[in-house]
């Protein structure tokens, strides 16, 4: 195979390489766009925000040190949703229910269904579960929007490696003779034995 040929081949794949790749991190960035804005446009709906710095619900050490930093804020990045669904909202379930699960609480309330008491428990886990959950979903999403944009960036960052390398190989291409050889899979010669 001619060497020019093999060069030609080889910048289109790498032009092709480089336009993937640029789609590709395209995607990603405006992925974690979308994700991102949809998170904090959702949870700022929601009016959430962390009590106020040196407030009794923060005064816990179960609560303080992981919420201490959002004090008085409002709920509206992931981060934030994670630390209100575990270090928040988590300890106050953990509280009522004497760290008891929903579905614990609730085969004893089906159990004892003329308990009123264990059928308000059951009611204020349900709730509380409910909105950890969704925040925990929050942060879960916001989490996958920042690894699609530093995989963007990657990708971005590999199309240009990619595009300077098929421009230096074009380069190459270029002073190449016209008459050179390409021998792929070629062997040397068997040494001549005397």
């Amino acid at each position: 195979m001619r060497r020019r040929t093999f060069d030609a081949l080889m910048v289109m794949a790498g032009l092709v390489a480089a336009a993937v790749l640029v789609v590709a991190g395209g995607l990603l960035v405006y992925a974690h766009s979308f994700v991102h804005t949809q998170v904090t446009d959702q949870l700022t709906a929601q009016q959430i925000f962390f009590p106020p710095a040196g407030s009794d619900a923060l005064s816990s050490d179960k609560i303080g040190p992981y919420l201490n930093q959002y004090a008085g804020q409002q709920l509206t990045t992931g981060a934030q949703a994670e630390a209100y669904a575990n270090h928040f909202i988590g300890v106050h379930l953990n509280e009522i229910a004497g760290g008891q699960t929903y579905a614990q609480l609730s085969a004893k309330a089906q159990a004892n269904p003329t308990d009123t008491a264990l059928a308000g428990q059951v009611g204020a886990m349900f709730k509380g579960e409910t909105l950890r959950g969704l925040l925990l979903n929050a942060y879960a999403f916001d989490t996958m929007a920042s690894v699609a944009l530093w995989a963007g960036i990657a990708s971005l960052l590999a199309a240009g490696l990619m595009l300077v390398l098929s421009i230096l190989g074009f380069v190459h291409l270029r002073r190449t003779p016209a008459d050179a050889e390409v021998m792929l899979g070629a062997r040397s010669p068997a040494p001549v034995e005397p």
